[in-house]
């Protein structure tokens, strides 16, 4: 298959990418990507990047930002970043891309544990990717041609541990090989509608 990959250099992304491209053509894309350029909060940007590389058989997203921060000082300009990038970015990429998606192809979204158990200061990249999910099981009825559309809920990972885990106090890390497969059941399976929870 050839798959793209958005926020391939990240570090859920990489390890996505080292898992499917053993078996498959993997297209590397994000801000400053190996092999094509995307920045997810531009429409022109999306589509662009959809022309250079036309077709593919399956859309993966392992990107998109959100501000954190207590809900008593959470502007509406800073709710945008998750609006814009985490949950319109992703929603626009499977917008723009269905055309560019091959017959039983598949699009794979990203959402996260906060939406189903809070912290604090994420109220809202929770509301992101509460919307990310919903979208992708609603749209998962009307899906052309036979194409797919999933999502995966990762909880933060061990390999980001130092870095989160003051925001996640209690919480059990997991392993990012364990959430990458979570990507690999979502393009080489066959179901779709689903929010596949790492957790």
């Amino acid at each position: 298959m050839k798959i793209l990959i958005v926020g391939a250099s990240g570090t859920i992304g990489s390890e996505v990418t080292r898992l499917l491209e053993k078996d498959h053509d993997v297209i590397r894309a994000g801000r400053n990507g190996a092999d094509v350029q995307v920045d997810l909060t531009s429409e022109e940007s999306i589509q662009k990047m959809y022309e250079q590389i036309g077709n593919v058989d399956a859309v993966i997203n392992a990107s998109g930002g959100a501000h954190f921060s207590p809900v008593t000082e959470l502007t509406p300009e800073l709710n945008e970043i998750g609006i814009q990038s985490k949950l319109k970015g992703q929603v626009n990429l499977v917008l723009l891309g269905i055309k560019y998606l091959n017959e039983g192809g598949s699009f794979t979204l990203t959402t996260g544990i906060m939406m189903d158990d809070p912290i604090a200061y994420g109220a809202s990249a929770a509301m992101a990717n509460g919307g990310v999910k919903a979208f992708v099981k609603a749209s998962a009825i009307e899906m052309p041609r036979g194409i797919r559309i999933n999502s995966v809920s990762p909880n933060a990972v061990e390999e980001s541990w130092e870095r989160l885990h003051s925001l996640f106090e209690g919480f059990e890390p997991v392993p990012v090989n364990r959430v990458a497969l979570a990507y690999k059941k979502s393009v080489c399976g066959l179901q779709t509608g689903k929010n596949y929870e790492v957790y």
